[in-house]
């Protein structure tokens, strides 16, 4: 299973940006989704996480300005980043608990990360 995540760039404050995450592979099922992001000398942190019944959560810091959607026929992940600030300039990483066998247990999967700057 691979997790290729896109949508990253530079922006100024208040801007916007849409993140995608798209996993490929022997996928049977994918539960919860969700990104992450780390910025230098910072520890990785939640940022936002949809359930496969689409419950959502979401750090405080992003509540009212990020939003995150799913779209299981593509089996793809959104982050939909507005009133961006610079706070926000991180490297944002998707994550997804799949599975790949009806037998088989859950598993995580990590995308390669997408760079968001925020700066004017």
């Amino acid at each position: 299973v691979q997790l290729q995540a896109s949508g990253g760039g530079l922006v100024q404050p208040g801007g916007s940006l849409r993140l995608s995450c798209a996993a490929s592979g022997s996928i049977f099922s994918i539960d919860a989704l969700a990104w992450y992001r780390q910025a230098p000398g910072k520890q990785r942190e939640l940022v936002a996480r949809i359930s496969n019944i689409n419950t959502t959560n979401y750090a405080d810091s992003v509540k009212g300005r990020f939003t995150i959607s799913r779209d299981n026929a593509k089996n793809t992940v959104y982050l939909q980043m507005i009133s961006l600030k610079p706070e926000d300039t991180a490297a944002y990483f998707c994550h997804a608990k799949v599975r790949v066998s009806f037998y088989l247990p859950i598993y995580d999967y990590w995308g390669q990360g997408t760079q968001v700057t925020v700066s004017s």
